[in-house]
């Protein structure tokens, strides 16, 4: 019995030695590092440490010899020693590797954050900015610390990152808006301020949609690269899926492909992608089919028969949705019909994402129904309205026939006191 309790405890004790927490690396229960450079006269050297207290790593108990190297028990120079693994400042490659030696180990990362990828060194590598770095040992390119300001890192989330999806296009503006920066490589520097005019960008900052496209959307994170021609519309097509659809089934798709012009990029530009609108489609002033087509060649002629089509569905909605909303206002029950209503407008939805297959035919499937459902409504819109007429023709006649009344009925209550007088004067 005394040793069976024995054995229970010692596999009690050997349990809770394996569940209890595991220091993590590069942890440190004595850290003077910070202590020592926040009191430095050099703001360069004060700076990160001040910094480094708000920093995601900080927070989940990292020192500074995590990525720096050294000795931070020790209080004097000697920390600094190359011999205790002492780095200091990495650069280029180095910064990457540092980063990677945790951001790389799926064990590791696995005690911190289980979701977080850890293939952001391969796929860097594969990037522009990678493979210049490791192939031409270009140290203009950006590496982690450009995009993750070092010292001050918060996760992607927090709206003071400088990954946060509203602060994504200015930390890469950071760079590419810096003419005088770009000017070796000869690519354009105007992608943050034609982004910042763009639909897109208006969607994420004047209406709080996160979820609108930056940068790191269509270019990828850190394997940052330009979308290729060939497959732009794939790009565009992880949120415009049906318009993606439509554009790859299209004459328009296989054409562009052998001009070497982008498919989406071509009609809506790339950084500068403003609201669509009706007045993009057709052969008028504003019309971006006539970049490409005259009024009298096929493609013109189609444009201008599906604008036309278009603003048929549009006007003849607009006409139902009117005389409903009169007939409503005036009390009428029309709920019925304006419910069907929004088939309509359905259809005018779908029929603007069908301008994507380029054909007049499949326009014409999508329009059709939705002018059905438009007639229909309005005839029930004009069906209200004579209602109200008849209801107010015949309730003004019974006003007519209740006054007439009132008055023949006060005259002969008058004519009956009259005769009364009459009658009480004859007697006296």
């Amino acid at each position: 019995m005394i040793r069976a309790i024995s054995r229970g405890f010692l596999w009690l004790g050997i349990a809770v030695i394996l569940f209890l927490p595991v220091p993590a690396i590069g942890q440190q229960q004595v850290e003077n590092c910070v202590a020592c450079h926040q009191s430095l006269p050099d703001e360069r050297l004060a700076g990160p440490a001040k910094l480094f207290s708000g920093d995601i790593h900080a927070v989940k108990g990292f020192g500074c010899v995590s990525c720096h190297g050294g000795d931070a028990s020790d209080t004097e120079m000697s920390a600094m020693n190359p011999a205790k693994g002492y780095v200091g400042k990495p650069t280029g490659t180095k910064i990457v590797d540092v980063c990677g030696r945790c951001h790389s180990d799926a064990r590791f990362m696995r005690q911190y954050n289980p979701s977080l990828r850890v293939d952001q060194v391969t796929e860097y590598y594969a990037s522009v900015h990678g493979r210049r770095l490791k192939e031409q040992k270009d140290s203009k390119v950006a590496t982690c610390a450009n995009c993750h300001k070092a010292h001050s890192i918060k996760p992607p989330g927090d709206p003071r990152s400088s990954v946060h999806p509203l602060h994504v296009a200015d930390t890469c503006g950071s760079c590419h808006a810096n003419a005088e920066y770009m000017a070796p490589y000869k690519i354009p520097t105007d992608q943050l301020a034609n982004y910042k005019k763009s639909v897109h960008w208006r969607m994420m900052a004047n209406k709080g949609d996160l979820s609108a496209p930056t940068c790191n959307d269509c270019h990828g994170n850190h394997g940052a690269a330009p979308p290729g021609i060939s497959w732009v519309g794939n790009v565009c097509g992880q949120c415009h899926a049906v318009n993606g659809e439509l554009f790859s089934k299209s004459r328009h798709s296989q054409v562009f492909v052998q001009m070497g012009i982008p498919g989406c990029a071509t009609c809506h530009d790339n950084h500068q992608i403003l609201e669509t609108s009706d007045e993009l489609i057709g052969s008028r002033e504003k019309a971006i089919c006539t970049r490409c087509h005259t009024a009298e060649d096929r493609g013109g002629k189609s444009a201008a028969a599906m604008r036309a089509m278009i603003d048929s569905l549009r006007q003849e909605y607009d006409k139902a949705h009117s005389i409903l909303l009169k007939a409503g206002h005036a009390g009428m029950e029309v709920s019925q019909p304006e419910f069907d209503l929004n088939e309509a407008k359905t259809a005018l939805v779908k029929a603007r994402a069908a301008i994507h297959a380029f054909s007049v035919v499949t326009l014409k499937k999508e329009i059709d129904p939705g002018l059905q459902v438009s007639a229909k409504a309005y005839a029930g819109g004009l069906k209200a309205l004579e209602e109200l007429g008849f209801r107010r023709k015949w309730l003004a006649v019974s006003a007519i026939i209740i006054l007439a009344l009132i008055v023949g009925l006060v005259l002969k209550i008058r004519q009956m006191e009259s005769a009364q007088k009459s009658s009480e004067k004859e007697e006296v």
